[in-house]
């Protein structure tokens, strides 16, 4: 416990600097034995250095952030933000163990990393794509430019969640935690997300099939007028629930998915089987 009368708090600029070291260093010292630590001990350096001016707590300051740390990059600066909260109390003489510091810490990084993976990566980045996606088909230059929203907005919204952590401490941010808020934008992300890709894979999923049975003395059979009168779309709806059938059940490997289908594109229309 430091014993100075003064009181240290972090500003505004202290904030700000600690998130750009951040953002621009988050999975660059990346190892197997403590993956983002350095990138989060090396992000709150020069604030732990306003905050403690006797070296040897500095020190001990600097090995609490070195512990293994991973979560979520945009949703995890909550945490940035508590941490400091947590230091700047500890500094001015509050009797906070640094274990509880730590503990805190791994305790809140797979939470927060199951809400930053669900709205930063699995809703908010698929939709700013697919919308560049439908401009760009449109020809439209501002599908060349969309895609930038996501790095913009990554970068606000971490921005946003560190000084959230900070402002609201290990108490408020625990009854956030506890008061079912957090599962309620998981659950609405998750449902806005599905929403839309479900109305952009009708909309941009078009397969179809030219093959047609000729029979003696009447009109050929086509097969697609056929599959149209039993359910508008099914070949597309089949080609979607397939994928989702096997990211659901084999695995996330996109590349894999990617040159199947363009695979089984080629062999069917060569084929004939799909136009």
């Amino acid at each position: 416990m430091t014993t100075n009368a003064k009181i240290t708090k972090l500003t505004k600029k202290d904030l700000r600097g600690a998130y750009n070291t951040w953002y621009l260093s988050t999975e660059l010292s990346n190892s197997y034995e403590r993956l983002q630590a350095l990138a989060f001990c090396n992000a709150l350096a020069k604030p732990l250095r306003k905050l403690y001016s006797d070296d040897d707590e500095y020190k001990d300051a600097l090995k609490r952030q070195l512990q293994f740390y991973n979560s979520e990059g945009t949703f995890g600066c909550l945490i940035h933000g508590i941490t400091l909260s947590m230091e700047e109390q500890k500094s001015n003489g509050e009797p906070i163990p640094g274990e509880v510091i730590t503990g805190l810490k791994t305790g809140l990084m797979g939470p927060v990393a199951g809400i930053g993976d669900t709205i930063i990566w699995g809703t908010m980045k698929p939709i700013i794509l697919a919308l560049a996606c439908t401009f760009a088909m449109q020809g439209n230059l501002l599908g060349a430019f969309i895609p930038f929203l996501f790095p913009l907005f990554g970068y606000l919204i971490g921005y946003a969640c560190l000084n959230f952590g900070y402002k609201v401490g290990k108490e408020s941010i625990m009854q956030v935690m506890k008061s079912g808020l957090i599962n309620d934008i998981i659950t609405g992300s998750s449902i806005l997300g599905l929403f839309m890709m479900g109305a952009l894979s009708s909309a941009y999923v078009k397969i179809e099939t030219p093959l047609q049975f000729s029979i003696n003395n009447a009109d050929p059979v086509v097969l697609q007028n056929i599959l149209d009168q039993i359910l508008p779309g099914i070949l597309p709806l089949c080609a979607i629930f397939g994928i989702y059938y096997y990211f659901t059940h084999k695995g996330q490997n996109y590349n894999k998915v990617i040159f199947s289908l363009i695979a089984i594109s080629l062999g069917c229309a060569f084929l004939g089987i799909l136009g």
